[in-house]
């Protein structure tokens, strides 16, 4: 596909094309919705169709398309916006001092992750930031299965996570692998000797769902195996597992780190199923270079690196 150079349509069209002109079209982009642009703007919904309209001369493609109540970009539409978020942090960057001070940073920024990652990492990654970036407020949202789809819609600006997607839309820093680990009660009768496969499947299992928006890895390869679980009970987070094999015979499959914060309750065995996962910060070019989002990076491969 050919690249979109925007600078070369702006001149060809007596309207140009401008910053906020770009930014308008990217949270259009972003949001699916010209309502809610405008609204998040701060303009009038009739600025924002008349500005797109003049776009879609600018450029000669519709960019949008209406689906039922929803628009949907054009694939020239998401090639510009990917141009334009490039052009218009390179320009953000350019508006921040050279030499970054955390101290001094007076800003938001929102990170996408799961319960794992809300456990295990955001409590010391929140205390490194207070202690170095007090002006920085962290917000945490979830990522379920669609953190790129946030990261892309501008909904999170990083995303923590076993979350690789092998495209160039996205950046990411690898931060560890990861495997899993069986749970059980202590006295349970397979808690005395190793797990073979035959007897992991003959156990009843607790199998979370995450509401039905993440398959763990684990499933992915047993599925694979032509194998499944026996399952007794379904919960949609690990939260409070520990307490589901307590005094049960009920056996929990969850990622090994994870069992470091469920106490010493249960009785712990390494999985049959050889599934590793890896853990990482991902993120896109609107980001990749600014000041204050390499610096949060580099702090949280810091603070995980110590404690992982």
């Amino acid at each position: 596909m050919a690249s979109v150079n925007l600078m070369e349509n702006a001149m060809a069209d007596p309207m140009g094309v401008d910053f906020r002109t770009l930014t308008l079209l990217a949270r259009v982009h972003d949001l699916r919705s010209f309502t809610k642009a405008a609204e998040e703007l701060g303009v009038n919904q009739s600025a924002v169709s008349y500005t797109v309209e003049k776009l879609r001369g600018v450029f000669q493609d519709p960019l949008f398309v209406r689906q039922g109540r929803s628009i949907l970009p054009t694939p020239r539409c998401d090639e510009i916006v990917q141009e334009a978020n490039r052009l218009i942090g390179d320009f953000r960057r350019l508006t921040v001092p050279s030499q970054f001070d955390p101290g001094t940073v007076k800003r938001k920024i929102t990170i996408a992750c799961n319960y794992y990652e809300r456990v295990l990492w955001v409590p010391h990654i929140v205390r490194a930031v207070r202690a170095e970036a007090p002006g920085l407020e962290l917000e945490i949202v979830d990522a379920s299965d669609i953190g790129h789809e946030r990261l892309l819609r501008n909904e999170a600006e990083m995303l923590i996570g076993p979350f690789q997607r092998e495209t160039p839309a996205f950046y990411s820093r690898r931060l560890y692998h990861e495997d899993y680990i069986c749970l059980m009660d202590a006295g349970h009768p397979a808690a005395g000797a190793p797990l073979d496969l035959r007897t992991y499947l003959g156990l009843n299992h607790v199998l979370v769902t995450y509401g039905g928006r993440w398959t763990s890895r684990y499933l992915h390869d047993l599925k694979d195996m032509g194998h499944s679980l026996q399952v007794g009970l379904r919960v949609p987070s690990p939260a409070g597992i520990a307490e589901l094999v307590v005094a049960s015979d009920l056996v929990a499959t969850v990622p090994r780190r994870l069992a470091r914060v469920l106490g010493d309750a249960v009785h712990v065995a390494d999985c049959p199923v050889r599934t590793e996962i890896t853990i990482e910060v991902v993120w896109t070019e609107r980001n990749h270079r600014s000041a204050h989002h390499v610096w949060l990076r580099d702090l949280i491969h810091r603070v995980v690196s110590q404690v992982a």
